[in-house]
């Protein structure tokens, strides 16, 4: 029964992998539940191939070199991809981003700002909870990476700041 279950599994789960990439998206979970104390929790999930760097790579690469001049002194990488940029500010939870505390609100940073470590950057809303997004280090905002309102993924750049 247990072999049954397993070749069952298997079949369940390459099919949820395949409902992924027909349907674009990044993770499905599922509870299947056999009887008392026998149960299956699955998890599948797969990085999206549309990232940021391909975008940043393609648009902002040419309007970042002249409108940010103190950037084009450092390598050439920082600028076409945010996230491996030093002064990058990492999302620590996937959710949705603010800027303001609310709408009609003055958002808490703009670029150009001078930014105390501790200060808060922005709200991540995940699970119906705000979380406020400290700054990690104290600076100038160069740049800010997301709109009011985006969904965000872990570890993508929020901003940066030097």
């Amino acid at each position: 029964m247990t072999k049954k279950h397993h070749e069952n599994d298997v079949s369940f789960i390459e099919a949820l992998a395949k409902l992924l990439q027909e349907n674009d998206l990044t993770e499905v979970e599922v509870m299947r539940d056999y009887g008392e104390n026998d149960s299956l929790n699955v998890r599948v999930s797969r990085a999206k191939e549309v990232v940021h760097a391909p975008m940043q790579t393609v648009a902002p690469a040419p309007i970042a070199a002249p409108v940010a001049s103190p950037d084009t002194s450092a390598p050439g990488a920082p600028v076409e991809d945010p996230a491996s940029h030093p002064g990058a500010v990492p999302s620590p939870m996937v959710g949705t981003v603010y800027l303001q505390a609310e709408p009609g609100t003055p958002a808490f940073v703009n670029v150009g700002d001078k930014i105390d470590e501790g200060q808060t950057l922005l709200i991540v809303e995940a699970m119906k909870t705000m979380n406020q997004i400290p700054a990690p280090k104290s600076g100038i905002v160069k740049r800010i990476l997301v709109e009011d309102g985006a969904p965000v993924e872990f570890g993508a750049p929020l901003m940066i700041i030097e």
